[in-house]
């Protein structure tokens, strides 16, 4: 029987935190999504795994035997991945930077060919993130580096090489009541209903949707978008409003959307982050430098895990 180790991570965060809010959280993903994968784990291997109470969840007599011996599964395997890896990137010479829709308008062909002279023989592979995977591929090792605007906040769990501020702007249908407004106020989004990306995107999804500025104040959800074209289509079509990257009324401007900047809303601190607790290799630092060489921000404010 073969099982996918993200239902075994799960399972292991689960007995370790006791809860399934905390747990979804440390994962980074909602907690319907860990709920599936706790059932879907428990559905392959023929046994309940948790007695559910209202005190949180205890792992049954086989949870806690699967319990035993998960950590070792786990800790096999990402040696195994790291050990693969590493030997790949001594022969290798590709570097593997996630970006966002918007983002990769921050970077250009100048940052590619300085990276080059950085790093002669070396190649970029630039791979767009997924809504699906919080971590952008950072987790499981597919990428090196991912560009993210973010909150300040997401420094404490990861690396970051810090760009710039950039702010968030608001994207309207051209036919939007607030579309002639210059600078349109947070509080007079508040009641509009919004373009979400996925429960799955975890502590992105809120983000995205300013739940911090809103102070408990609920969010109307008008549509679900599963990657950048939907979510300029649904805007288009009315379905909602959304927040975005100022950028990206740079790279996808059109006519049929009108991108305002939005007072009362916080900036995204743009940056390149990486795992804590790995290294910055050569090639990782070398992109950064070309980054800040040729992005254009002014040096970010210092934070835990800067590169400098």
């Amino acid at each position: 029987m073969d099982v996918d180790t993200r239902l075994l991570r799960s399972f292991a965060a689960v007995c370790e935190e006791g809860q399934l809010t905390a747990a979804a959280a440390r994962l980074f993903v909602s907690q319907p999504t860990l709920t599936k994968q706790i059932r879907q784990l428990e559905a392959l291997l023929g046994v309940e795994l948790f007695e559910r109470s209202r005190r949180g969840m205890a792992p049954t007599h086989a949870g806690r035997a699967l319990a035993e011996r998960t950590g070792p599964v786990l800790a096999g395997w990402d040696d195994a991945l790291r050990a693969t890896r590493a030997a790949a990137a001594e022969q290798g010479s590709t570097l593997r930077v996630g970006f966002e829709g918007g983002s990769i308008n921050l970077m250009t062909r100048s940052t590619v060919t300085d990276f080059a002279r950085r790093m002669p023989g070396w190649q970029v592979e630039l791979r767009q993130n997924n809504w699906f995977d919080p971590t952008s591929g950072l987790a499981t090792g597919e990428i090196d580096l991912t560009l993210w605007h973010a909150p300040p906040s997401l420094s404490e769990q990861y690396n970051v090489a810090v760009l710039g501020e950039e702010p968030r702007c608001v994207a309207l249908p051209a036919g939007h009541r607030l579309a002639g407004h210059q600078v349109i106020r947070f509080e007079d989004l508040l009641d509009e209903p919004f373009v979400a990306i996925p429960l799955e995107a975890g502590h992105w999804r809120d983000y995205w949707l300013a739940v911090p500025e809103r102070r408990g104040r609920p969010v109307r959800i008008g549509a679900v978008a599963h990657n950048s074209d939907e979510w300029l289509a649904a805007v288009v079509c009315g379905q909602g409003v959304g927040f975005a990257p100022e950028a990206m009324s740079r790279l996808t401007a059109r006519e049929d959307i009108a991108y305002r900047p939005v007072r009362g809303l916080s900036p995204s601190l743009v940056g390149l982050y990486w795992p804590m607790g790995r290294e910055l290799s050569p090639a990782m630092a070398a992109f950064v430098r070309s980054c800040r060489a040729t992005v254009g921000f002014s040096a970010g404010p210092a934070v835990p895990g800067q590169a400098e």
